[in-house]
């Protein structure tokens, strides 16, 4: 784990510690403004982990047979560039203001969506750049089997022989066998399933959760700033830093980073959330935590993704 933080950049904003070199900056999209603009930070950041709950995991399954998980999407670029079609289509940004909606077959909208799949396309050479180097260069290990999905992502479909946008926020994609990764938190089991065909899975558009989920906000579990004497002094949280250390031992997880917004304490418990996915995806291995690296406490995540 000390060789994963001293290979890998964590934190926003961060620039790669090796040049990653991939075919995805041949694509044509990049051609067009503003993602030109975003080309360089974009090839800077390829290979680096974000702040907040991004991740890099090394799993053990009931085989034994070792596991790179990596949580972690477009980085900058995706952000600067739903920030600059946001704007460009006359919305606001924040959680609690109406959507704002175009049409497909705009220019603008035509922009947007090649701007998307390029920044998906991105997302996924970060991650696999990231898992394959942990497999490779610092597990010196040999790769045998991959699985990639995205979330936060909008996917063309055809439902019920009807086209669709499925917009996936803290989702991903589970057709039948379509294999997945979920995550629990820093301190829980992780899993790899398939999606299974049934009513339900046709009902919720064969989409199934991405992670465990929160069960308090992250200041909730830190706890807030407050001024006393003109200085910002932070009241304590509902997780204690000796209760989500205590819980780190117990599991035997080898932790570089992190901090109390992502313990243990703040998540779900993965189980539970499978449970009331039942009937639609098949949990094919269950994968247990050895050693967790994120962000640390020092690294600022203004994109609180």
């Amino acid at each position: 784990m000390d060789d994963v933080v001293r290979d890998i950049s964590f934190g926003v904003g961060r620039s790669s510690k090796t040049r990653v070199d991939h075919d995805v900056f041949d694509d044509d999209a990049w051609k067009s403004k503003p993602l030109r603009e975003f080309k360089k930070i974009a090839s800077d950041q390829l290979g680096t982990v974000g702040g907040g709950n991004h991740y890099v995991d090394i799993f053990a399954d009931e085989q034994e047979r070792i596991w790179v998980g990596v949580h972690f999407g477009s980085r900058g670029l995706g952000h600067k560039t739903a920030t600059h079609f946001l704007r460009a289509a006359g919305g606001k940004d924040g959680m609690d203001v109406p959507p704002t909606v175009v049409s497909d077959s705009s220019d603008l909208g035509r922009d947007y969506v090649a701007a998307m799949t390029l920044a998906g396309r991105y997302a996924y050479a970060g991650r696999e750049a990231v898992a394959r180097h942990v497999v490779r260069g610092i597990l010196g290990a040999r790769g045998i089997e991959e699985v990639h999905n995205h979330h936060n992502f909008a996917w063309k479909e055809e439902h019920d022989g009807e086209p669709f946008w499925v917009i996936r926020k803290g989702a991903t994609p589970a057709f039948p066998g379509q294999r997945g990764f979920i995550g629990g938190s820093m301190g829980d089991d992780a899993v790899i399933v398939e999606g299974v065909d049934s009513p339900v899975s046709r009902e919720a558009l064969f989409s199934t959760v991405h992670g465990a989920g929160r069960i308090m906000s992250r200041t909730a579990a830190k706890g807030r700033f407050q001024k006393i004497d003109g200085k910002r002094v932070r009241q304590e949280g509902l997780v204690r830093h000796d209760e989500m250390m205590r819980w780190i031992a117990d599991k035997g997880v080898v932790l570089r980073g992190g901090d109390l917004d992502e313990a243990p304490q703040a998540y779900r418990r993965l189980p539970d959330v499978l449970a009331a996915h039942a009937g639609t995806i098949r949990i094919l291995h269950t994968l247990r935590p050895i050693g967790v690296a994120m962000a640390g406490k020092d690294i600022v995540d203004p994109y609180k993704d």
